[in-house]
């Protein structure tokens, strides 16, 4: 299966904070917050969900093709993906802008404190995803967070060139409206999200699970330290545990990394079981460092880890498709 990833191509400044926020922030006072966090570390990282996602399928083998829109400053992050197995041809240079940045703080209990400059990506809207789609045989594309216009232009594209989509809000749930959200969801072959985007966006289109599930072929949720969750209408829900053991270091990207697990087994032809489980070892990897893309994928560590996890038989079926 050929996929195309679109969403944010970012830079990623982050940051630890040795405490709690909850510390800090007061709840009767939520109406004016002025708060600074003094961090101990400052890491600066590749990343934006789309250069995530895509890296993790490039690491996997499956020569995803990342689309969207970056600055003259791209030239060095270009060349990492490339040497991962990331086709950049469907990636745009701006003339003015730079590509876009992610800063996020996170404190010791795995929240996080984030702020979004978009730069280069708001000029995604322009870019015809449906020709990218047909040149290039793409059988999937993945709507993940980015500029909203170009969300909205490239579900509907899809959705007129018969194109399968996978739609991805993540950060974006904040941003979006129902009105907004409704037309991204409706008719998509995966609807990814966590817990707490779940919730928000049930809230925000007024559509309950059901009705959700009636408008989406999957819809897959991520439950953090308790695994992930796949529903289907008419079919019982698939839920697997995470990979037991797992060392918190910093969490920026993990979600990505678990779609590209997911979506790697899923073309692979592997069980919705199978496709969780990768998913669940490849956020691991993310998990346990610092940065997006920062983790070295091995066949035989993964494998090892695999079976540890999930059983012999599971361990298996995933090895026969790593790449070395």
């Amino acid at each position: 299966m050929r996929i195309a990833v679109t969403g944010s191509i970012a830079t990623d400044h982050l940051m630890m904070f040795s405490g709690k926020f909850t510390d800090t922030l007061i709840a009767e006072k939520l109406d004016k917050v002025s708060v600074s966090f003094l961090v101990g570390d400052l890491e600066i990282r590749r990343g934006g969900v789309a250069g995530n996602i895509s890296f993790g399928l490039g690491c996997l083998g499956l020569k995803p093709l990342l689309v969207g829109s970056v600055g003259a400053d791209f030239a060095e992050y270009r060349a990492w993906l490339e040497a991962h197995g990331v086709d950049t041809s469907g990636v745009q240079t701006s003339a003015t802008r730079h590509t876009a940045r992610f800063t996020a703080t996170n404190d010791t209990e795995g929240n996080q404190i984030a702020s979004f400059y978009p730069g280069a990506m708001s000029e995604d809207s322009s870019i015809d995803i449906a020709s990218f789609a047909a040149a290039h045989d793409v059988e999937l594309v993945l709507i993940g967070a980015g500029d909203p216009a170009a969300m909205q232009r490239f579900t509907a594209d899809c959705r007129a060139a018969g194109v399968p989509f996978a739609a991805d809000f993540s950060q974006q749930v904040a941003f979006l409206d129902g009105e907004s959200m409704r037309p991204l969801i409706d008719g998509a072959a995966y609807l990814f999200c966590n817990e707490y985007e779940e919730a928000v966006i049930e809230s925000k289109t007024g559509w309950s699970n059901a009705d959700i599930l009636e408008r989406v072929g999957t819809r897959v949720i991520t439950l953090g330290s308790a695994g992930a969750r796949v529903e289907r209408q008419g079919a019982p829900p698939v839920v697997v545990g995470p990979v037991p053991d797992a060392k918190f270091v910093e969490p920026t990207g993990a979600g990505d990394a678990f779609r590209s697990g997911f979506l790697a087994a899923t073309a692979w032809g592997l069980s919705t079981e199978r496709a969780i489980q990768l998913g669940n070892l490849m956020a691991v990897h993310v998990l346990e460092t610092i940065g997006p893309q920062e983790y070295d994928l091995k066949p035989g560590p993964l494998t090892e880890r695999a079976a540890v996890a999930y059983g012999d038989e599971a361990a298996k079926e995933i090895a026969a498709h790593l790449v070395a």
